[in-house]
């Protein structure tokens, strides 16, 4: 019955039976049998396979519930036994973006793997909205979000935040006509813009530039369009790219202009010039978020602790 279970489970997950196969080591053949099978057991389908990609029918969400709440019992169970043996085994699955595991997470991982080298951790890369998809499902046991739409349905814990600035390559002429503004890499990480008197820039000035941007839905596309409607601009969007590390690269690379975090500054020598901007929606503030109500281990809420512990020092303003 488990397995049948979990063939259901992934068939859900994929939306088709030949990618579900794939992932469950299984030919197409056997899965759709299997699926078949239990169907006939039952008297009724559980997928419209009319549709691309296969919906759920009435009795597929009836499945699909019992699953995830047996799969919630299966995990809260796990780490009850793990908790007996107080940090010695366990296994954390950490959810982030691109972002937050390449910038924020690994001198927290490398913490957490010291401490307790008993206990085995999976970082997760997706966007913020599969995350708290995932969070919901138990398919992960925390995430992070700055994005308030996606934090109303779980736990949450402040964290971190960082500060969005303008990025400009170093050859660009704006730098010359703003350079009352501008800040070296090296200010940046020696926390200068978070100063009160480091002057910050009129928004309305990037209306000047051409930008790199992220895709539509990603949060720091989002607060960028609406820093430049506060000041009544137009952004000049040169290309949209998915990742944030990819856009600080291609701006330091002299492509274009770019919003990034301040956290991503770790280099002295990048040729940008960075810019505080006049703008409350500049900071963000990050949140760590568990499922709402259930059972939280001591490894998932040792590692909660350890992230503000760690990035304490370098907490931003």
């Amino acid at each position: 019955m488990r397995q049948e279970l979990e063939y259901v489970y992934e068939v859900y997950k994929s939306g088709s039976l030949s990618k579900a196969a794939e992932k469950l080591y299984i030919t197409q053949p056997a899965l759709s049998m299997a699926i078949k099978k239990i169907e006939s057991s039952i008297g009724m389908t559980l997928f419209d396979r009319k549709v691309r990609p296969f919906q759920l029918t009435e009795a597929g969400w009836l499945y699909i519930n019992a699953i995830t709440r047996i799969k919630k019992i299966e995990a809260e169970l796990t780490q009850r036994i793990g908790d007996i043996n107080d940090l010695q085994t366990g296994h954390v699955r950490i959810g982030g973006s691109h972002y937050i595991n390449s910038y924020i997470l690994p001198p927290v991982l490398s913490r957490y793997s010291q401490l307790y080298p008993g206990i085995a951790l999976e970082l997760v890369e997706h966007s913020s909205a599969v995350l708290t998809k995932m969070l919901e499902e138990r398919a992960v046991d925390l995430t992070f979000s700055c994005n308030q739409l996606f934090m109303k349905d779980f736990e949450r814990y402040p964290m971190f935040s960082d500060r969005i600035l303008l990025a400009v390559p170093r050859a660009h002429p704006f730098n010359r006509r703003y350079r009352a503004f501008a800040l070296p890499p090296r200010g940046v990480m020696n926390g200068h813009h978070l100063h009160g008197d480091c002057p910050a820039l009129p928004a309305e000035r990037c209306g000047e530039l051409e930008f790199i941007s992220l895709m539509p839905g990603n949060n720091l596309h989002d607060r960028m369009l609406q820093i430049f409607a506060a000041v009544g601009v137009k952004p000049r969007l040169k290309i949209e790219l998915s990742q944030l590390a990819t856009t600080y690269h291609l701006a330091a690379g002299g492509f274009a202009a770019a919003f990034v975090s301040d956290r991503m500054v770790t280099a002295a020598a990048t040729p940008l010039c960075f810019y505080r901007l006049d703008s409350p929606l500049a900071t963000r503030q990050f949140y760590a978020l568990l499922p709402s109500r259930d059972y939280t281990a001591k490894a998932v809420r040792r590692f909660i602790q350890l992230v503000g512990e760690v990035l304490r020092p370098k907490a931003r303003a």
